[in-house]
């Protein structure tokens, strides 16, 4: 399995992946789930993807031979749609695509080839956009609302972001979110593990601004969960329950 976050604020997006991927307890293996497409100054695409590894990995070989394409144009490929919406489309499409082509293979079978994807964008005089795109190759989008969007085993980080992240969130803080909210998983789910990828866009940039792999021994990482974990066991020593935990003869 997998988790992934993306985060649409104000200032920026935020994207976080990790890279295991298991096919069982004693096959274990280390896959990026974070690509890049960019024009500096022009568009930028971060596409996450969780699920199966087949049909990820053949949807971005597709994306990526359309971009190739001396023939593409902007109904086929990413890098030359006329806006964010038509190229989360595109993606949409090729997933299902994929999707459909491999399930009639493994008809037999019982291996799921469901996959999910958060695309995070922005083209230059466009505001930044971020879709959640579903194995049927339909998709939602992050708000104000709910400017965050997860795919892979997204409970287990979910509560730090409900709480603490809005669209005014600094891009920063964005990270730190992130990241907390992925040593949660990490913690709490072994089919999720490091490295992890983590990308950060400044709004209107159309370029990443940040890019970094976070290793298993990353020291930073380390001190931020120790540092987590400490804030959590003094908070939950410091709260008291009142009269909820009064003891009443039933």
């Amino acid at each position: 399995m997998t988790y992934c976050v993306g985060l649409l604020l104000n200032a920026g997006m935020v994207m976080l992946s990790d890279t295991r991927t298991n096919a069982g307890l004693d096959n274990i293996a280390t896959y990026r789930k974070m690509f890049v497409f960019e024009e500096p100054g022009e568009r930028v695409i971060t596409i996450l993807t969780a699920g199966s590894l087949s049909v990820t990995q053949t949807t971005m070989a597709r994306l990526r031979e359309a971009i190739d394409d001396k023939d593409a144009s902007g109904e086929t490929s990413i890098m030359m749609a006329p806006t964010m919406l038509k190229a989360a489309e595109i993606i949409g499409s090729t997933l299902a695509s994929v999707k459909q082509d491999i399930d009639a293979k493994m008809e037999a079978s019982k291996v799921s080839t469901s996959a999910s994807m958060i695309v995070g964008c922005q083209r230059r005089g466009g505001a930044m956009r971020m879709f959640l795109i579903y194995p049927e190759g339909n998709f939602i989008e992050a708000t104000e609302d709910t400017p965050f969007l997860q795919i892979g085993e997204h409970k287990y980080g979910k509560p730090i972001l409900d709480r603490v992240v809005t669209m005014a969130t600094s891009l920063e803080d964005g990270q730190k979110a992130a990241l907390l909210s992925m040593d949660s998983t990490l913690r709490s789910n072994l089919s999720v593990g490091m490295p992890l990828d983590m990308a950060v866009i400044e709004e209107g940039a159309c370029r990443v601004t940040m890019r970094k792999r976070i290793e298993k021994k990353d020291p930073d990482f380390a001190r931020m969960s120790e540092a987590w974990s400490n804030a959590l066991k003094d908070g939950f020593t410091h709260i008291t329950i009142g009269g909820m935990g009064t003891i009443t003869p039933v």
